[in-house]
């Protein structure tokens, strides 16, 4: 058993502390990454509540459960920012990165003190897989938000089809690792190749921060 809230506490001090040292798009993105840990966590209760009242197991709340609470609570900060500060592009997608490397790097935290840190496999799944999807669904939550901003199409149709698109893309990673063999195979590249793509227009619209 591992007590989530201590570890949380542990990580974001430091971090809360640094936030009022720092400046522009650094604040920006500390703070994002501070509010990915904490919805993190909240996810991870209602997701626990949600399969204990259920009845599911755990690789069916994984599959048909969490990507839709995990990327609801990480679309909130998200479209609050949106909303309340109206920023622009370049500076909604950083923020939703950071959004997406708080939720990852909470996460693996976790399941690494819980599971134990001595498989050098097991570690570059988590980082290199898992963590990079938290991150890609995210920058490509953003990235929809923007393109519907920029075609005056910033409707609640609109939002439901970008959250849509990154519950299909986390669903879609849960289900091939899911199963070992080729699919698992494939749902691990699947973040980085994915990140590669959208490594293109995150620069364009970040170039001038």
């Amino acid at each position: 058993m591992i007590y989530a809230e201590n570890i949380l506490i542990c990580i974001a001090v430091p971090l809360f502390v640094s936030v009022f040292f720092l400046k522009k798009s650094a604040r920006r993105f500390v703070t994002a990454f501070l509010i990915g840990m904490v919805i993190c966590l909240i996810a991870a209760y209602i997701g626990g509540f949600m399969e204990y009242v259920s009845k599911m197991t755990a690789d069916e709340t994984a599959v048909f459960l969490s990507p839709i609470i995990e990327e609801i609570m990480k679309l909130l900060p998200i479209l609050f920012y949106l909303v309340m500060f109206i920023p622009e592009s370049g500076d909604l997608m950083l923020f939703s990165v950071g959004i997406g490397a708080g939720f990852a790097t909470f996460e693996n935290c976790c399941y690494i003190l819980s599971s134990g840190a001595g498989s050098l496999l097991y570690i570059l799944i988590r980082g290199l897989a898992v963590g990079v999807m938290h991150i890609v669904c995210t920058l490509m939550l953003s990235l929809a938000l923007v393109l519907l901003k920029k075609f005056k199409a910033l409707s609640f149709s609109g939002i439901v089809g970008a959250l849509s698109l990154s519950m299909i893309f986390h669903a879609l990673y849960n289900l091939l690792v899911s199963e070992s063999g080729v699919s698992s195979y494939i749902g691990y590249a699947m973040p980085l190749l994915s990140a590669a793509v959208l490594f293109i227009p995150y620069r364009r619209f970040v170039k001038k921060l």
